[in-house]
């Protein structure tokens, strides 16, 4: 007979004497959003290892037919607790819940099991949700919180997708990690202080971290531009994939990872989808309009520093993803990354990434049907498109997931040898010279309007 496992709450006395430890996924973003935490007057600290032993540990204590991940985070928290660096009456772990299916929402009580069965049963876990999942009174979602967060997710995405580029052509090796940490760094101290986190201090701070990264010395040779999308946590983190992106940049590939701010928007569009497709509040759907139409407006915002600040590559707005998933799946389709797992493939071939590696956890069924399932539908429309399904469990080598990448790139590798050059290239190109010619064009009107106030004045 199954024992009912007793949940321990995150009480206000324990905020001022535990440490709090938080799974990686984003390593760069994570470490930005520690600072964020610790500014709050939490004691967060970041789980970095990546060794075997972490999925030892979660087989011997979550079953091997478990989803990949929430067996990675149970072993990650497990291997923690039993290294001897923490006291264990004083230490809690957050695990992230955002209201969906399977490891979002079920796993955090699967951990809760594992941490009895493995002898911790008094260490509490703090779960992270939007949706009122759980509540802990000495963990508490405020303004404040969610101001910081954001920001740290802004700030995290712009970082990624400037150091990806310039990492495939620096011509000083080091120049683009340099850079990196230099920034992460700061931010994390900046968000600690509470500061950029305003919308005028964070359009700024981007447009300096733009600079920054433009100003590293470039050498563009044809290089295969890879993207990377898949199940949301074996996409983003090191441990899951094996340190994909890390394998991608050694084999001479330009690297595409879409940002987390696209999937925060993915998930208001379901909320608006239920009410659209199945009936519900009215005020629930404009709530989630509402908070997509902040997002919309960060990174647009993004998007402008980018365009205006550098001559690199600037990715497509997530209204024009949503519009792809519309066009090819539904967004009825939403169980897991749902139609953005499709929409953001379409996409990575529209902006010149058609190599592409979807990554999946063995068994999820719903990225099988959304990523490998739809892999002939995006060819017959993008037949461009070079993509490999990769699966990623206790019992797969890395070998051999290495290996299919491997044959996948060979195939990038002939295109660029026979001078096949990606449609989209021309077209980003286009676009940033028509937005420059914009740009002048409006700057003259404004010195016109500008002259002529004056004489009349």
């Amino acid at each position: 007979m199954n024992q009912e496992i007793e949940r321990i709450e995150f009480t206000a006395e324990m905020r001022k004497t535990y440490k709090i430890l938080l799974p990686n996924m984003l390593t760069l973003h994570f470490r930005i959003l520690v600072g964020a935490f610790q500014g709050m007057g939490y004691n967060v600290e970041l789980l970095t290892s990546c060794d075997r032993t972490i999925v030892d540990e979660g087989l011997k204590y979550v079953h091997n037919d478990t989803c990949y991940p929430a067996l990675l985070v149970i072993g990650q928290f497990i291997s923690a607790l039993k290294s001897g660096r923490y006291d264990l009456d004083h230490t809690a772990l957050l695990l992230t819940q955002t209201g969906g299916g399977c490891r979002a929402s079920n796993y955090i009580h699967l951990l809760r099991k594992a941490l009895v069965k493995a002898g911790f049963p008094q260490v509490p876990v703090i779960s992270l949700n939007p949706a009122g999942l759980e509540k802990n009174s000495g963990f508490v979602i405020d303004l404040t919180m969610i101001r910081r967060a954001l920001a740290g997710v802004i700030y995290g995405d712009l970082i990624t997708l400037l150091a990806n580029q310039t990492m495939a052509y620096e011509t000083v090796p080091g120049a683009t990690a340099a850079v990196t940490d230099r920034w992460v760094s700061l931010l994390a101290e900046e968000l600690r202080a509470g500061r950029l986190v305003s919308r005028g201090k964070i359009k700024k701070t981007m447009k300096k971290i733009v600079a920054d990264f433009a100003a590293i010395p470039l050498e563009r040779v044809p290089k295969p531009k890879v993207g990377i999308v898949g199940e949301i946590y074996v996409k983003y983190s090191p441990l899951a994939n094996n340190a994909l992106e890390e394998f991608l940049h050694n084999e001479g590939c330009e690297v595409n990872v879409p940002g987390l701010l696209g999937f925060l928007q993915y998930i208001f569009d379901n909320n608006i989808a239920d009410v659209d497709l199945y009936g519900g509040k009215k005020s629930l759907r404009f709530v989630n309009a509402l908070l997509r139409r902040l997002l919309v407006s960060y990174e647009t915002m993004m998007r402008k520093s980018i365009r205006k600040g550098s001559d690199l590559f600037c990715p497509a707005p997530h209204a024009r993803v949503r519009e792809l998933g519309d066009e090819t799946i539904g967004l009825g389709c939403k169980m897991g990354e749902g139609w953005l797992l499709t929409a953001e493939m379409i996409e990575l071939c529209e902006a010149g990434y058609e190599n592409i590696v979807c990554v999946q956890p063995f068994g999820c069924l719903p990225n099988h049907i959304v990523g490998k399932g739809m892999v002939r539908k995006i060819r017959s429309t993008h037949p461009e498109a070079n993509i490999v399904a990769v699966d990623y469990d206790p019992g797969a080598t890395k070998v051999n997931q290495e290996n299919r990448i491997k044959l996948m790139l060979s195939v990038a590798r002939e295109k660029l040898e026979a001078g096949v050059r990606p449609a989209a290239e021309s077209l980003h190109a286009e676009e940033r010279s028509e937005a420059r010619a914009e740009e002048g064009k409006s700057r003259k009107v404004g010195e016109a309007v500008t002259a002529k106030e004056g004489s009349v004045s």
